[in-house]
């Protein structure tokens, strides 16, 4: 069973950062994708980054240049490191792993606001 458990969410304020965690359980090299979704209230989840196996990297248009996804092979986890937050960046976070299988965590909220 793979286990995916998110971290490092909370309220910052416009323009501020924050760096999510995901820690997966056994090796992420097993993995041909590993990414970061998000879903705001009353909206659909959509992407907002994803590493492959080789380390190539595709982000959310909305957040190219803001929004660093990167990894730690060694110790199993992805990072998402955000910058310049927005209130529209507010939403709850997932880790996905897919390929092969499709696994997702729980989620952590990320609120941008003054």
């Amino acid at each position: 069973q793979v286990q995916l458990v998110e971290s490092g969410g909370g309220l910052v304020q416009p323009g501020g950062s924050l760096r999510l965690s995901c820690a997966v359980s056994g090796s992420i090299f097993r993995f041909n994708v590993v990414g970061w979704y998000r879903q705001a209230a009353g909206k659909q989840r959509e992407l907002v980054a994803e590493i492959m196996r080789g380390g190539s990297t595709n982000y959310a248009n909305s957040v190219k240049g803001r929004f660093t996804i990167s990894r730690n092979i060694a110790k199993n986890m992805v990072y998402l490191h955000m910058t310049n937050l927005k209130p529209e960046d507010t939403a709850v976070y997932y880790c996905n792993a897919r390929v092969p299988g499709d696994f997702w965590g729980q989620g952590t909220q990320v609120t941008v606001s003054s």
